[in-house]
């Protein structure tokens, strides 16, 4: 509270809480969507000019209109199931209606040719931007550190020390 004991700081708090539950619950829906196979609501989680990378050999997805199209094949015939866990969200106001965060993912994908399971931990790296329509991912990178018998051998890393 402001010293005149008007409610303007805590106005300011509770606006930036219910932002950063809005954040968190956009990047549940994703791991929602994807894992019930739905590459269109995925789409609508995303800012008109988003950009997506998934790693170095899956070139990024850049805009909206684009996203259906490039993840739809993955989804429909290089996984038959897949399950991802969101945790460890962290995010910051970067002000003006823009927000960065972190969030951890444990996923795991059964494949449709019945290769082995694949598993990988990482975390994705975002930026948010509001609208009149409430948040949305602006960018998504994905960090990985570690994979088992996931389909492709090089992903962005973490940046660990070594």
């Amino acid at each position: 509270m402001l010293a005149d004991g008007s409610g303007a700081d805590r106005g300011a708090a509770v606006a930036w809480l219910l932002d950063r539950d809005e954040i968190s619950a956009l990047l549940h829906a994703y791991a929602w969507h994807f894992d019930h196979n739905e590459p269109e609501a995925i789409a609508d989680l995303f800012t008109d000019d988003a950009v997506i990378d998934y790693g170095p050999e899956f070139p990024p997805i850049r805009g909206r209109e684009t996203i259906v199209d490039r993840i739809r094949p993955g989804l429909e015939a290089i996984f038959s199931a897949t399950s991802h866990h969101i945790s460890n969200i962290s995010i910051s106001s970067g002000g003006d209606g823009e927000a960065r965060g972190t969030a951890y993912v444990h996923a795991w994908h059964r494949y449709a040719d019945g290769s082995p399971d694949g598993y990988l931990w990482g975390y994705y790296e975002c930026r948010f931007r509001r609208s009149e329509a409430g948040w949305h991912i602006a960018a998504m990178v994905l960090r990985i550190a570690g994979m088992v018998d996931f389909h492709r051998s090089v992903m962005h890393p973490t940046g660990r020390r070594a």
